[in-house]
């Protein structure tokens, strides 16, 4: 295992973190703020401008996104809730199978 140098992700919370509600349960969400520095600074990334900061920055920031991704995740399960249901997400596409089994008369 690497170390590697990042801002504390718990530093982040208390101005970048908001709650929203969804259905009966309530997420984690980035502010708005704090999404678009992390969408700044994955940006700078990929064209190879990060400074050490902000390496160290963007790090703790994907460790929170990552953190609040599994507790939402779990908030969901123990809900037991979904705003759509599974079993009728395709009953409003067309049938485009195609039977590749048996040769077609002709």
């Amino acid at each position: 295992m690497t170390a590697q140098l990042m801002v504390k992700p718990s530093s982040l919370m208390h101005s970048g973190i908001k709650m929203r509600e969804f259905g009966n349960i309530h997420l984690f969400r980035f502010t708005k703020e704090l999404q678009a520095r992390m969408e700044e600074l994955l940006e700078r990334r990929k064209a190879d401008l990060l400074t050490p900061e902000e390496e160290a920055e963007y790090t703790g920031i994907c460790e929170l996104n990552r953190i609040f991704t599994f507790i939402n995740a779990q908030l969901a399960t123990q809900a037991k809730w979904c705003p759509i249901n599974p079993d009728n997400w395709f009953d409003d596409e067309p049938d485009t199978s195609a039977n590749t089994a048996t040769p077609q008369n002709t």
